[in-house]
Parts: C-alpha cells; sequence; structure tokens
C-alpha cells in the first residue's frame, strides 16, 4: 500500500495558503490514486515546516506548500539551518493573492493620488498594516513608500483577519492585505479599495486600478504560494506533482471556490518557477536591505 502523500505547509489554518492546498489536495487523490494529506507546521517564519519536510524521507511523498519566506528568509533570519537555493527544488507556483491598498471609511482620501497627497501633507503620521512584519504587504508597503516619496507608520499584524477587523473598526488608517482578507469590512462599507499591487487589475475587483497603471509602472508585488521538493526528491516525483497540480486547478470546482476567494491560479513548470523565483530573490532582497525590514 502506498503511504500517504503529504504537504506540510507553513501557514496559519484557514489563512489563503491553508484553503489552496486543501482544495488542490482533494483535487490531487484521484490522479495519484492515494490521499493527500495537508499538515499545518507554523513557527519560525516557516522554518518549522520546512524542518519537519526536510527530515522526512526524500521518496517524493512529502513536499512543503510555502511562500515569499523562500526568498526573503536568507535576508532576514541569521545563522538558517539550510540554504533555501540548495536545499529546495521549486515545483510549482500555485497560486498568487493580490493585495489591496484599502482605507477606513471615514478616512480623508477617495482615490490613490488624494492618499499620496494626504501622506505628503502629514509625512510619519498615516497608518498601515500588513499580515505580518516583513510578509508581501510590508514589502509592498515599503516599495510604495519609496516610490511615492511618503513616510508611513507600519503596523505588522499577526493574520490578514485582524488587519482586517481594525480597518472595519477604524482602528487603523489603512492597510495592504489581499483581496480575499479585505472582503468582510468592505462588504459592510467600513473601507474603501484604493488600488492593487498586482500588475493586472484583480479579477474579483476588475473596476480597481493597479499601482502600476496609476504611476508605478511595473509594480507586482502579490502574496502568492508553491509547491517545493527537498534536494534529492526524484526528478519523477517531482514532475509527477507539477502535473497533476497543474490538472487539479482545471477542475471547475476548484476553480469557483479560488476564484470566489480571490486566488489566481498559476501551476506553472519547476523551470519557470525557478526562474519567477530568481527574479523575486533579486527584487526583494535588495527591498529588505535598502528599507531596512526587519520580522519584528
Amino acid at each position: 500500500m502506498a503511504r500517504h502523500k503529504e504537504a506540510a505547509e507553513a501557514a496559519e489554518a484557514g489563512g489563503g495558503t491553508d484553503f489552496v492546498a486543501r482544495l488542490i489536495a482533494a483535487g490531487l487523490a484521484g490522479p495519484l490514486g492515494q490521499q493527500v494529506l495537508v499538515d499545518n507546521r507554523t513557527g519560525g517564519n516557516s522554518l518549522v515546516a520546512a524542518t519537519a519536510v526536510m527530515q522526512a524521507p526524500r521518496d517524493g511523498q512529502t513536499f512543503l506548500i510555502d511562500a515569499a519566506n523562500q526568498v526573503t528568509n536568507e535576508f532576514l533570519i541569521k545563522d538558517l539551518p539550510f540554504d533555501y537555493r540548495k536545499t529546495w527544488i521549486p515545483v510549482t507556483r500555485l497560486s498568487d493573492f493580490p493585495q489591496v491598498l484599502a482605507v477606513k471609511a471615514d478616512f480623508p482620501a477617495s482615490t490613490l493620488k488624494e492618499y499620496i497627497d494626504a501622506a505628503k501633507a502629514r509625512p510619519g503620521t498615516i497608518g498601515y498594516g500588513t499580515p505580518p512584519a516583513a510578509g508581501m504587504g510590508h514589502m509592498a508597503g515599503e516599495e510604495f513608500q519609496r516610490l511615492a516619496g511618503i513616510k508611513l507608520i507600519h503596523a505588522p499584524y499577526r493574520g490578514g483577519a485582524d488587519a482586517a477587523r481594525d480597518i472595519g473598526a477604524g482602528a487603523i488608517d489603512s492597510v495592504i492585505i489581499t483581496t480575499n482578507s479585505i472582503r468582510p469590512p468592505l462588504a459592510t462599507g467600513r473601507c474603501r479599495i484604493l488600488t492593487v499591487t498586482s500588475l493586472k487589475r484583480a479579477p474579483v475587483f476588475p473596476d480597481v486600478p493597479t499601482l502600476s497603471e496609476s504611476g508605478f509602472p511595473g509594480f507586482d508585488l502579490n502574496d502568492w504560494n508553491g509547491l517545493f521538493a527537498a534536494t534529492g526528491t526524484p526528478p519523477e516525483a517531482i514532475a509527477r506533482m507539477q502535473q497533476v497540480c497543474a490538472e487539479a486547478i482545471t477542475d471547475a470546482k476548484v476553480r469557483e471556490k479560488l476564484d470566489a476567494a480571490g486566488a489566481v491560479l498559476v501551476a506553472n513548470s519547476p523551470a519557470d518557477f525557478k526562474t519567477w523565483l530568481d527574479g523575486q530573490r533579486e527584487v526583494l532582497g535588495a527591498l529588505i536591505k535598502s528599507a531596512d525590514i526587519k520580522l519584528g
């Protein structure tokens, strides 16, 4: 009897990555002919989950679902127990989660330009929240400040739901969180979306302009997640997992649920994923150094 395939993920249960992982895992069971288990291992900025996968047999039965930590940890954490570039083989980028810049309901700005003008008029007084420190929301916020020539106050949150709660309560001026996380306060009119951080408009908010088309060409910093294998995993197992993931996202029921959550499905090839990761590593590494971004 084949062992269960397992995907250890560096994500909080109920979050975007967990949601994507469980939906896709359900779609993998048929093509693989065995159950796929998702095991949440939070902590250590994804190191707990990564270590668990590293300690498992390299037989193609255990994979890691990770996100930006794959390219940022080397710039954020000293004395890492492994070299990300040598230890992990990119299998496929599963999905992107576009992020939004939203303001509380009574914030005196209805457009991105008005927000920037307000920040220039009151430098260092307007707050923006992201989940968590050194996450993709924080990265997008620092890059936005640099390009716009403004200074904001960063407030790190444990998760997107916490940031959404506070923007809805009017406890913080603005947030940069995913299109999925912003839905609760947006639905009740307790916030306004000014822009999205992805290169293309978010499918769930097609009328909201991007930063790229609002004076910051090429701006493209999403939250995302992808599948990785530890070095030594058989190449045929990696190829098979990429193939079945690509097949899983074509399932109508899977797409319907993920589209509703604001996820943009990718499932690209290992080579394309690696090329994209190399580009992200270059951009984010430079940003972390220039903005002196810390974990907390």
